[in-house]
């Protein structure tokens, strides 16, 4: 088991760090081109991603078919949701407060996953919550370099992906892993189309490249996480997704000079503390597969 642990937190480290790196790459594309362009080729290059590794992979091959179509499509809206407020905070704020308000969903989560699935949180996680909510303060700083649209539109993508956690949770007694993301993907890739077309400008040669690495990326951190959920307990992994956080500090430092300010750290630290122990606290359950 210490052996599993181990490798269970390599695979969660280098998800996280794919993902800081996707993050860095939306925000280097956000000035030149619109985000609902930049949302539809992150899907659709994933998508691309994802095919062939479910058709080479021995026992990943999924069917399409499935009892909760409402659901995936819930799930695909609330997701895509979440995408496009979190690359419009990442055009406007700094790299790891954006990264941050987004991965703030596990404040969210117990109490939609109470109100919708019935899943009463334990009280002990009140008290971390609330000192969450009180880190996203800090970090918005309202009176004080007021972050504004984007730093709602940050917060708005935590909720959204809280809600997209619970859809996806309401539904594993039916689905398995596997055809979730292959639901999310083919939706999220159909949907988006329509406003990237109607916000439509034709990226350049280099911007194509990009768009690439965005995807493959963005899919490589999702399969990475994925197979460290099957390595090491869920509440392990939760908490070391939080590296995230560091690894988007480092990259916003050295690419944009980005240096958050000490009521954005106490904020960060405060939300990042609060996280893990909901995370931690909140018991561990194994969902049944179709």
């Amino acid at each position: 088991m210490k052996h599993e642990l181990r490798r269970g937190a390599a695979f969660a480290l280098a998800g996280a760090a794919c993902f800081a790196v996707m993050s860095a790459l939306v925000k280097g594309l956000a000035p030149d081109l619109p985000t609902p362009v930049i949302v539809f080729f992150r899907n659709l290059f994933a998508l691309g991603a994802l095919l062939p590794w479910i058709a080479l992979t021995p026992g990943a091959r999924v069917s399409m078919q499935s009892r909760r179509p409402a659901m995936h499509l819930l799930r695909a809206l609330t997701g895509l949701g979440a995408m496009y407020c979190f690359f419009y905070a990442l055009s406007q704020m700094p790299l790891a407060s954006a990264v941050l308000l987004n991965y703030s969903q596990p404040l969210f989560l117990p109490f939609i996953a109470w109100a919708w699935i019935g899943e009463r949180p334990p009280a002990r996680i009140y008290p971390a919550v609330l000192i969450g909510f009180v880190g996203v303060i800090l970090i918005l700083k309202p009176g004080l370099g007021w972050v504004g649209p984007a730093g709602f539109a940050g917060l708005a993508a935590g909720v959204l992906a809280a809600t997209s956690m619970a859809a996806i949770r309401r539904m594993s007694d039916t689905e398995a892993s596997i055809r979730i993301v292959l639901w999310f993907s083919v939706l999220a890739t159909l949907i988006s189309a329509v406003p990237a077309v109607i916000a439509w400008q034709t990226p350049h040669a280099a911007q194509w490249l990009i768009l690439v690495a965005l995807g493959v990326v963005g899919t490589a951190g999702q399969l990475l996480l994925t197979h460290a959920y099957t390595l090491a307990p869920a509440a392990h992994i939760g908490a070391l997704i939080y590296s995230i956080v560091v690894f988007a500090a480092l990259i916003g430092w050295v690419v944009w000079q980005e240096t958050p300010d000490l009521i954005s750290i106490a904020g960060g630290l405060a939300v990042i503390v609060a996280a893990l122990i909901v995370v931690i606290t909140r018991a561990p359950t194994t969902p049944r597969r179709a």
